[in-house]
């Protein structure tokens, strides 16, 4: 019998061998230094706009600004709802003499996470994860792979490991380059600022009960780990539908389809209810850590965690059952 290790070894390999992970290294080499001079630019504009640096005219103004348009009667009441939570949330941080915006390496690459989780991450996963099967079935190598006496369970035990090992890499990659590109601009201080967490929402009003302070290093892990966790649930259902699907191309577009729809649907579903319990609607897991609306009322931390638990086990159930007894010829 064949143990795990060397067939992790040899998928570990095969995906080195695709280069698929250099030119995600290369794409997150390229876009975050962009990213790091729109922050930069929006940094300057803003204090053009409101003619100072000090931070706590410009809290004051965006309060001012969302108090304002919570007056008309063109915005929608789902916006007002976001707004109101803001301007309490803003509101704690003026309080509490605290910058939430302040540029440094650590909190840009907190920023960069909290904007990638949803969309930028997963698609980043998916390059390594649509076709560990599909391609396998289209190059004919998978039926070599399965003439060797292993049992089908641990060949695809081994996919899984190595697309998690891969997950995790580009995860703790993006956080690691967005601090070490931005610094260059931003600096590297901003380890012990603090930051809160602890938000709770109940229907438009802020619940500052269980608000405390945390050195901006532990909030980043703790993004980090809510955005790995997003990331896994994302290579599960990839490698379900590239399992389900014999076409490496057709095995993406579902994925992007899925994901981007996921986007749209936070800001069109405050109504559907139902909508929550799809998986996209709940990859924004960082929202919960900064006190930000969730996309459906009723939704929490808890519930997200659980909803994407869910289906993380069933694509997982789905996979080793159709792998196992599928006829690959």
């Amino acid at each position: 019998m064949i143990s795990l290790y060397p067939l992790v070894k040899n998928e570990t390999l095969k995906i080195l061998r695709k280069k698929r992970f250099l030119v995600i290294i290369l794409i997150l080499a390229i876009l975050i230094p962009v990213f790091t001079y729109a922050r930069m630019t929006m940094a300057e504009a803003q204090r053009k706009q409101f003619g100072t640096t000090d931070w706590r005219v410009m809290v004051q103004q965006q309060i001012y600004d969302y108090t304002n348009r919570l007056g008309s009667a063109r915005v929608p009441e789902e916006w007002k709802a976001w707004m109101r939570v803001q301007v309490q949330r803003l509101q704690y941080y003026l309080d509490h003499d605290v910058d939430p915006s302040s540029p440094n390496g650590v909190t840009f690459a907190s920023g960069f996470m909290d904007n990638a989780v949803s969309l930028f991450i997963p698609l980043l996963v998916l390059a390594v994860a649509s076709d560990l099967v599909s391609g396998e079935r289209s190059a004919g190598t998978i039926k070599m792979l399965l003439t060797r006496p292993v049992s089908r369970w641990k060949i695809l035990t081994s996919k899984l490991i190595a697309l998690l090992l891969f997950t995790s890499l580009i995860v703790f990659s993006s956080a690691i380059m967005a601090y070490l590109i931005s610094g260059v601009v931003f600096g590297y201080g901003g380890w012990d600022m603090p930051a809160f967490t602890g938000f709770q929402i109940n229907g438009t009003q802020l619940n500052e009960a269980n608000v405390h302070a945390v050195p901006q290093w532990q909030y980043l892990i703790m993004q980090s780990g809510l955005v790995w966790f997003s990331a896994l649930v994302v290579a599960c259902l990839s490698l379900m539908v590239s399992i389900l699907v014999r076409s490496t191309a057709a095995s993406i577009v579902i994925m992007m389809a899925a994901i981007i729809a996921g986007s749209i649907l936070t800001n069109m579903a405050q109504s559907w209810q139902t909508a929550k319990y799809l998986f996209m609607v709940n990859l924004q897991l960082t929202d919960y850590l900064s006190g930000t609306l969730p996309p459906i009322p009723g939704m929490s931390l808890t519930f997200s965690l659980a909803v994407l638990s869910v289906w993380a086990l069933a694509s997982l159930i789905v996979s080793y059952g159709v792998f196992v007894r599928q006829d690959i010829l």
